[in-house]
């Protein structure tokens, strides 16, 4: 025996001097926190990653590439504090643990001593302790691996199932939340006597899969299982369980199914649909959904089914009048389920508008009601079985009297009600009348003058754009200068290209921004009337508020809402602050910046070309959500125009489409903008700061080399890693790409974008080349990866005037 101890000492002692492989720890081998283990064909890695927005670390496999899932995770119950200075080591004993500062070791397996162990990361994903011969250094037997215990990934090779050797169930746990990889309540495990997947939620089956045949699953959607998997169901005395193989184009990414905490089974990293379990709601049975189990009782009251059918519910006793029936925010599907489980329920009406089932908001009705059929009356929903009179019961002659007075009352409230409002108009228009002298007197005679389609002092006048309609204030100098303290330099935000911002404070307590024209500034008098009319026309969600203006001689002021979070600028283009931008912080501020642009451009009263759309005109408020900016440039057109020439270019450089250099000014020349708005926002890096050795490459040119080699998640910034969702990112991408297409015509519309974005099973065209695709060297500014920029301050603009 001590033989044998001493042989195996020297065995390890000999070993552990050779250098280690890249895919395996070899007893004594340590991981940290800047090292990984990479599969033999490079095809998965292991390392230490961190979740930035829970600020702990995991221990996790990936496959190796940008943005790719994490498809196991060792620690997930025990995440580890960040920073710290976590080691993943396979010690002396064969005991493979993670320590780290200040935390007890964290076991994930152990194997016995007599035997002389490796780990090593496989090409299929598996990370394995195996025993190694001493005489050949082969390996042998596999004493544990990671694929017996997945958290919410399925890889081609791993077994869903139980072993019946030890009662192990092989399964997938979802993430606790979208950011937090703790086990969840959903899970995904294969039914061996149903010989069908199963989605449980806290232990409950929501959906099934259907049975196997013809190389499918009944409710796995077609399309799906025959092209990319082929299926394997084991059952013998000591397992049961079902393992897939990728079957397809080799050049297809290799699947991974992924269980999300909403309940969604998807391919990560394509944009593939395992199923639609998310829309099993308790109630419906459609696409494998499973109906749960109502409390015990319910079904013997009332029955089991809602029908539809015309009438009312009437309160059972008279003296309970006082009952009023319960409201609910909710779509009618998810009506359905909250009275079906509760068994005083009796059904629910929806609003008129709701009929449709695609509002929100229903009524319920419980046990002290009594519904009464009535084909002249609405419809209601009614849980089957429940008895239901023809006609309610006469009405006693004194509620007759009651019902009387009741009538008589609420005609007298409608009638105060109706004076008070025909007075209340009267007075707003004799007080908007004199807002309308007061702006007239205001405005100086540069605002009479060189009236175009749309002329201020009139417009202002009319019913449509009243000053008194959205609250458009005239500051007195005075009181701009109380609330700057004097446009003291303590409360200067910064200097747009219309001058200097301050910010400042009404008396009310109010936060504003004070947007004060330079007398030196590049725009002008018409600017200042462009956007003094333009921001107080428009008004939506995604859109910078105008409070009001303040002209005092030669000053012109514009008074705005104050955004404590400056501009996306002064995230995005800075390595420290970009992190605090997640990929859904991302993807909010796009989304948000495209609701604003379709508002402009197809819902707002005149359609408007915004023709300065950057980083540094976009705001963001205390949430992060974007406004569109600094409407100094922006253009109006009728509706039915599709573009229009001009001789004044204006823009910034890298944003311009290239048809506005020959004066054609078009939604699309805005369109152009905002795809090369979206590139910047994924990679965190500003449209010239790319060059390569022989040519120079900006960022549009550098997406679409990219893009060309399938290579798009390269384009990522590295901060998003761990946020990111690959298969939504790479679609924001394409949705990037054919907004900066050469010819307009060919680009889309904010609609088509919308759609694009939104809609996860929507087929998108593919990108062609380009408009400024550079394939030789060429001169530009700002090479660089990210630092401090000349940005902007609340969102107003230091533009680049090019062309101009």
């Amino acid at each position: 025996m001590m033989m044998s101890s001493i042989f195996f000492i020297i065995f390890v002692s000999l070993w552990t001097c050779h250098d280690a492989a890249s895919d395996t720890l070899k007893p004594g081998d340590t991981l940290n926190s800047s090292s990984s283990l990479v599969s033999a064909s490079g095809k998965f890695i292991l390392r230490f990653v961190v979740q930035t927005s829970l600020n702990t670390s995991y221990l996790a496999i990936l496959r190796n590439k940008p943005g790719a899932n994490k498809a196991w995770i060792g620690n997930r119950n025990t995440p580890i504090p960040y920073p710290s200075s976590p080691l993943l080591t396979l010690d002396l004993n064969n005991t493979l643990k993670i320590t780290y500062p200040g935390g007890d070791p964290i076991v994930i397996s152990s194997a016995p001593q007599t035997s002389v162990v490796v780990a090593t990361l496989l090409d299929s994903g598996n990370f394995v302790l195996q025993e190694v011969n001493s005489v050949n250094e082969s390996t042998s037997g596999v004493l544990w691996q990671s694929f017996d215990y997945p958290t919410d990934t399925f890889l081609p090779g791993m077994k869903l199932g139980v072993d019946h050797r030890n009662g192990h169930n092989w399964s997938l746990l979802s993430w606790a939340t979208s950011y937090n990889p703790a086990p969840g309540t959903l899970s995904l495990d294969w039914d061996p006597s149903g010989h069908q997947l199963r989605i449980k939620q806290a232990g409950v089956v929501y959906w099934t899969s259907g049975i196997f045949g013809d190389g499918r699953f009944e409710f796995i959607f077609p399309d799906v299982s025959k092209q990319r998997y082929n299926f394997s169901i084991v059952s013998n005395e000591n397992e049961d369980y079902l393992t897939y193989t990728a079957v397809g184009d080799p050049s297809d990414p290799e699947p991974e199914w992924v269980l999300y905490s909403s309940g969604k089974l998807f391919e990560y990293g394509t944009q593939v649909d395992i199923t639609k379990a998310q829309n099993c709601d308790g109630y419906n049975t459609g696409g494998g959904c499973v109906r749960r189990d109502r409390p015990s009782g319910c079904t013997a009251k009332f029955g089991d089914e809602f029908e539809q059918k015309n009438g009312y519910f009437k309160i059972n006793n008279a003296s309970n009048t006082s009952r009023s029936p319960n409201w609910f925010n909710a779509s009618s599907s998810d009506c359905k389920v909250t009275c079906w489980q509760n068994c005083d329920c009796l059904g629910f009406d929806l609003p008129l508008a709701n009929q449709s089932q695609t509002s929100t908001g229903c009524q319920f009705w419980s046990v002290d009601y009594q519904f009464f059929e009535d084909l002249n009356s609405s419809s209601s929903f009614v849980l089957s079985g429940l008895a239901t009179p023809a006609k309610p019961p006469p009405p006693a002659q004194q509620n007759g009297h009651k019902w009387l007075w009741i009538g008589i009352a609420i005609a007298a409230a409608v009638l105060v009600m109706v004076f008070c409002i025909l007075g209340y108009l009267l007075r707003r228009r004799i007080c908007s009348g004199k807002n309308r002298a007061m702006i007239q007197n205001k405005l100086p005679s540069f605002m009479k003058s060189n009236r175009s389609a749309y002329d201020p002092v009139n417009e202002l006048q009319n019913d449509h754009g009243n000053m008194g309609k959205h609250d458009l204030s005239v500051f007195t100098y005075e009181s701009v200068l109380a609330a700057t303290s004097n446009f003291s330099q303590e409360n200067k935000l910064g200097e747009g290209g219309f001058g200097p911002v301050y910010k400042g404070k009404l008396v009310k307590g109010q936060e504003i921004a004070v947007k004060r024209l330079s007398k030196c500034s590049g725009q002008g008098t018409s600017e200042f009337k462009n956007e003094l009319i333009l921001i107080h026309e428009l008004q939506h969600t995604n859109l910078v508020q105008l409070f009001g203006f303040c002209i005092h001689e030669e000053e012109r002021m514009l008074i705005y809402e104050y955004l404590p979070n400056k501009s996306l600028d002064y995230f995005l283009y800075d390595s420290i602050r970009g992190v605090l931008l997640d990929w859904k912080k991302r993807f909010n501020i796009i989304e948000g910046i495209t609701q604003g642009l379709l508002y402009l451009h197809k819902y707002s009263r005149t359609r408007v070309i915004h023709r300065d759309l950057k980083a540094s005109n976009i705001l963001l408020d205390e949430n992060m959500n974007p406004k569109i900016s600094d409407f100094g440039m922006a253009r109006i057109f009728t509706h039915n125009a599709l573009e229009e020439n001009t001789s004044r270019i204006v823009g910034t450089r890298g944003y311009m489409a290239p048809e506005t250099i020959e004066g054609i000014v078009s939604v699309k020349s805005d369109v152009y903008s905002f795809g090369v708005l979206v590139l910047e926002i994924i990679s965190g890096r500003k449209n010239n700061s790319f060059y390569n050795d022989d040519r120079v490459l900006n960022l549009v040119g550098y997406a679409w080399e990219l893009w060309k080699e399938n290579a798009g998640l390269e384009l990522m910034d590295p901060t998003l890693s761990d946020s990111c969702i690959g298969n939504q990112l790479l679609r924001c991408i394409n949705v990037g790409l054919l907004c900066v297409e050469e010819n307009a015509a060919d680009r889309p519309t904010m609609s088509d974008v919308i759609s694009m974005l939104t809609n996860e099973s929507m087929q998108l065209p593919k990108p062609t080349k380009p408009a400024y695709y550079t394939e030789g060297n060429t001169d530009t500014a700002g090479i660089g990866r990210k630092g401090p920029q000349n940005g902007s301050i609340n969102g107003l603009s230091n533009s680049d005037f090019g062309a101009r």
